[in-house]
């Protein structure tokens, strides 16, 4: 059950019933927990128009149907104005997280100079606080310097400095969710969008005192990203070429010469392009395919099939063993009588 006045007040709407919030908060403060923790005061930190956001993940369980699902809610959260965007995932993997922000640049219209994240390992691979030295996630430092984007993290066991989002993930998760059920995660994202800009970027923020969405159009300014999408992730691979001399890529399949059936190549996969390699040859490229369980076609000279050698004919008798056979020397032929007799004398 909820003891959110605000989550109540919205759902009486629904049934017909109108009523303030203040009289749903009178009314259910006898049922909300008077002790809320001994947490220690913490600083504010305000940051200028387009200055800075912050993202972090939230997990909680949602209905899908009748089956209860584990989520993954990716949060952006503009640090002046306080808008903030919601993307629900399976995962909190690499491709979640650039997916997460390029929707949020998208449904902002630009990003702002820097974005404070915590220390997940999708971001950072290893950190030294003493020398200041940051090991970044390749890709992700990639898909950051592509935007123009400049990174900051939080000191670690200091999560509370990104207290903006850290709030925004909880009124998520205790408004948005709360006593709702989805067909799928694509209906849950429909509502959720619809929820970040019907209801979060309209309320009254309890600090700026001020609708985050007038709070935006007022003085927010972000800076544009690049007209042109990012592209996809690239990466190379290893692989061993089948017998039938077609190379696996995404669930595509990518022909090199015949002659390469069983031997190990590199596989480049880059946004537009596959090449495969492999030692003292010139590599081949094809176009990468976009879909699934398509079949890339041969666009080079025909491709000569392999003759198998036949074994040299052999001289003389098969010797398995040359040097056993030079040791022993030839077996002496001998006539039949020796044998019979040998036989009576072993039975006189």
């Amino acid at each position: 059950m909820s003891f959110n006045a605000a989550v109540l007040q919205r759902e009486l709407a629904e049934l017909g019933e109108v009523c303030s919030y203040r009289a749903v908060a009178h009314y259910i403060a006898a049922w909300r927990p008077e002790w809320r923790g001994g947490d220690l005061p913490t600083l504010r930190f305000e940051t200028g128009p387009g200055e800075q956001a912050q993202v972090d993940w939230g997990t909680t369980w949602a209905f899908f149907g009748e089956e209860r699902t584990r989520i993954h809610i990716f949060t952006l959260v503009l640090g002046y104005s306080r808008r903030l965007f919601a993307k629900a995932y399976l995962s909190e993997g690499l491709e979640p997280l650039l997916n997460g922000h390029a929707s949020a640049f998208a449904h902002f219209g630009g990003r702002t100079e820097t974005i404070l994240y915590d220390n997940p390992r999708t971001i950072v691979t290893a950190k030294d606080e003493a020398i200041g030295k940051v090991v970044w996630n390749a890709t992700f430092k990639d898909r950051m310097d592509f935007y123009g984007v400049k990174i900051r993290l939080c000191r670690y066991y200091r999560a509370q400095t990104k207290g903006k989002v850290e709030s925004g993930v909880k009124y998520i998760k205790h408004n948005a969710l709360v006593g709702r059920r989805f067909r799928d995660l694509e209906e849950l994202n429909t509502w959720l969008l619809f929820w970040c800009v019907q209801v979060a970027d309209q309320r009254l923020h309890g600090t700026t005192h001020e609708k985050p969405a007038e709070r935006f159009a007022r003085g927010e300014t972000l800076i544009p990203v690049s007209g042109r999408a990012p592209s996809p992730r690239e990466r190379i691979e290893s692989r061993r070429v089948p017998r039938d001399a077609y190379v696996a890529v995404d669930a595509n399949r990518y022909p090199v010469p015949l002659e390469w059936a069983g031997c190990k190549v590199e596989v480049h996969i880059q946004a537009e392009e596959i090449w495969i390699s492999r030692p003292g040859s010139d590599a081949v490229r094809h176009r990468r395919l976009s879909g699934k369980h398509q079949l890339a076609r041969w666009e080079g000279p025909p491709r000569p099939c392999p003759v198998r050698s036949s074994p040299p004919a052999m001289s003389g008798p098969p010797r398995f063993d040359p040097v056993y056979a030079e040791s022993v020397g030839q077996v002496e032929t001998r006539p039949l009588a020796s044998y019979q007799g040998l036989v009576d004398e072993v039975r006189s």
